[in-house]
């Protein structure tokens, strides 16, 4: 972008606006405004943009805004290329867009890549067992509070078993449907001491049917494994190859079929399941189901599957047998899950420690805040690592108050209210910080709107502030329009990086408000009123104040020369006589010149009247030296209203300091009716000395009061006369 076209009407206080900036030769300007011309108006506009809301008039909302702000070739801004930089905000932050100056894009890229290869064999593997299960539970909290004390330790939890998984020979409990047994409701009832008792009763008459089976044996073949058996061995080929199997007991039995084989696992389990006293303790079971309406569904498949009844007595070990049935059934997925996972961490652990190791643009950022400004505290970049690798999108800063020798960490919050206000303005600028190198790395380009930024800070603050915005300056890609009420500042981005054709000042008149190219930034006097001095009778007369402070600076207040030019700021009995010759050679003398005004018979009271009036239909602008002269001759105007009405010589021959003020407070003895009067005469006081006084601490009155007021009250002293 090489130029900015701002059209503005009716937008929060800005009657009307038309400016064009050209950023082809200079990427800065500095605008100065007195509170209350643009800086907040024309700040917010660019943040409506932002925002993508539509701009208005607060006060007068019916009015109709326009809003034009535009490129070189008539396009509007993107709002993604503005930023406004606003005074003080304390909610504005770092987000992960700043966050991604954390980013190493080579190792995070390695690193999201591992995760993807085990999210994929994750997701494969759950699939599976959510369709071997039937279970609509969340199965990673299932499995990690089955095999660990933890609701996520998933992967602890399958490697605690792996073991236990790989030698297991069969996946006896593969086909149970998960929340059928594992229901909330379930659980609960199979807590009861009812049930307990029961469940204790059958399985202790159950090991002793099993105990004196003549084929089945507890814990190593019951039924449930036989009719495993016999069903592999079929599908397998081994009957139709003509082998058999041998069954050795009192009597060795030869198998020949399958059918042979399940034929005896039937009639062997009927002889258990049959027993009149087993078949007694699982009605009383039945019975205690029954009176629950919630676990009617598991009543339903108990008693389908009453081989899983004796499993019941430790109902959290047989959870663990589920899920390693599960597990077995699903092995290849179970097995290349683990795989991935374990040779994925030994690499997030190298790149973790590789990332550990890098310096990155956050750590220059926060050492440009460390080494650039006075605060009470140290940063430091907590969680970077996380962040680096995306684990975190956010960046998490550590705080490190410092009071001489003592450190101690604190949070932010604590910290925010042991700061003074330019300290937590202080660290709202680290987080302008942190926006502007994120938009630096991305390439960006951007027009930073920045208001009046480094208010209220003190100076070495202040400075730092400059100096980052020197910084921003030097970057092809980034604009700037600062903004800012304070001269000092305004003087000094000027003297380290803004043109002086890049300097504007703001203004209001009837019409809206006017940017003009900035006057008297380097020594008004020296660079303008001193040179012409006997040419320009304006300048001439602003020179007065500033030539009697050098005499009272070198030579002191008692100076005839001093003593002179007093009479020509305050009145006094010889004011009226002093000629444009006296005031040359006063000049002459302290400048080591010979110059001559073209009048110099004339008298300067004349002049500043002459002057005065001049000023009255002067066209808007900034009129530095029209504001000094309208103030000396409403001071002098005033004075000398108030001498002749007060009509005491011998008074004001002994005022020797603040006449005004003195010859006030006497007339409001003498005319205490005169009330018009005297408020005209108040305002004079109010007024007139900061648009005197003219040095490096007076700029801003003069600049900041308007035209129009002084104009007004020069001519409502004059009607007094």
């Amino acid at each position: 972008m090489k130029q900015l076209n701002v059209e503005l009407e009716n937008c929060y206080g800005i009657k009307h606006l038309m400016r064009q900036f050209d950023f082809s030769t200079n990427r800065a300007y500095a605008i100065y405004a007195p509170n209350g011309a643009m800086k907040s108006s024309f700040a917010q506009t660019f943040k409506d943009v932002v925002d993508g809301t539509q701009s208005k008039d607060r006060i007068f909302p019916d009015r109709v805004c326009i809003r034009k702000i535009t490129d070189e070739n008539g396009t509007d801004l993107p709002k993604e290329s503005i930023l406004v930089v606003s005074p003080y905000d304390e909610v504005f932050g770092h987000t992960e867009k700043t966050s991604t100056l954390l980013v190493d894009n080579k190792l995070r890229k390695e690193y999201e890549q591992l995760h993807t290869d085990i999210d994929i064999a994750e997701d494969a593997f759950l699939r599976a067992l959510k369709e071997q299960s039937g279970s609509k539970k969340n199965l990673k909290s299932e499995i990690s509070s089955t095999f660990t004390k933890s609701q996520d330790a998933f992967y602890r939890a399958l490697n605690r078993v792996k073991d236990e998984v790989l030698a297991q020979k069969d996946a006896p409990y593969a086909q149970i449907q998960y929340d059928t047994v594992f229901d909330d409701k379930v659980l609960a009832f199979l807590g009861t001491k009812d049930f307990k008792t029961a469940i204790e009763e059958y399985v202790k008459k159950y090991n002793e049917l099993l105990a004196a089976s003549t084929y089945f044996k507890k814990g190593t073949f019951n039924y449930y494994n036989a009719a495993t058996i016999a069903k592999s061995l079929a599908e397998n080929g081994f009957f139709d190859a003509k082998h058999t199997v041998s069954l050795n007991a009192q009597n060795n039995l030869e198998i020949t079929s399958q059918k042979q084989l399940e034929e005896l696992i039937a009639k062997e389990k009927e002889g258990i399941t049959s027993d009149k006293e087993l078949r007694k303790k699982f009605t009383e079971i039945e019975k205690l189901i029954t009176k629950n309406a919630n676990v009617r569904d598991f009543e339903a498949y108990l008693a389908e599957h009453e081989e899983i009844l004796p499993k019941l007595a430790n109902i959290e070990g047989f959870k663990e047998d589920i899920w390693k049935s599960y597990f077995k059934v699903r092995l290849d997925l179970y097995k290349d899950l683990l795989e991935k996972h374990q040779a994925a961490e030994k690499r997030k652990k190298e790149i973790e420690e590789e990332a550990g190791k890098q310096r990155t643009q956050w750590e220059a950022v926060i050492e440009i805040f460390n080494d650039r400004f006075f605060v009470p505290f140290k940063l430091t970049a907590k969680n970077r690592t996380s962040v680096i690798l995306g684990e975190e999108p956010m960046l998490v800063l550590g705080f490190t108050f410092e009071d001489g020798a003592d450190k101690a960490p604190v949070d932010k919050a604590t910290l925010m209210e042991a700061l003074s206000t330019g300290e937590k303005k202080a660290l709202y600028v680290l987080n302008i910080i942190f926006e502007v190198e994120a938009r630096k790395k991305a390439k960006t380009e951007t027009v930073f709107i920045v208001d009046d930024i480094a208010d209220s800070f003190d100076y070495r603050n202040k400075y730092a502030i400059i100096q980052y915005l020197q910084d921003i300056s030097e970057e092809p890609q980034f604009k700037q329009i600062i903004l800012t009420h304070n001269f000092d500042f305004f003087r000094t981005v000027n003297s380290r990086f803004v043109n002086y054709s890049s300097c504007l000042m703001a203004f209001k008149n009837s019409t809206g408000l006017m940017l003009s190219q900035a006057a008297g930034i380097k020594n008004v006097f020296v660079n303008d009123w001193k040179p012409n001095f006997f040419t320009d009778a304006k300048k001439r007369i602003a020179s007065i104040p500033f030539i009697r402070n050098i005499i009272e600076y070198t030579k002191g207040e008692g100076d005839p020369d001093f003593v002179k030019l007093t009479s020509l700021l305050h009145w006094k009995a010889d004011s009226a006589g002093i000629t444009q010759s006296e005031l040359d050679a006063i000049y002459n003398a302290v400048f080591g010149g010979t110059g001559v005004s073209a009048n110099s018979t004339g008298l300067v009271i004349d002049l500043v009247t002459h002057e005065a009036a001049e000023c009255i239909n002067a066209v808007d602008g900034i009129n530095f030296e029209n504001k000094i002269v309208l103030a000396i001759a409403t001071r002098i105007a005033a004075e000398q209203f108030m001498v002749g009405r007060i009509n005491d010589p011998a008074f004001a021959s002994k005022i020797t300091s603040n006449q005004t003020q003195a010859l006030l407070a006497k007339f409001k003895k003498v005319f205490p009716g005169s009330t018009d009067a005297i408020q005209i005469l108040q305002r004079v006081v109010l007024m007139t000395p900061e648009n005197i006084h003219l040095n490096s601490f007076m700029y801003e009155p003069i600049l900041d009061m308007s035209d129009e007021h002084l104009r007004k009250l020069y001519q409502d002293v004059c009607a007094l006369a």
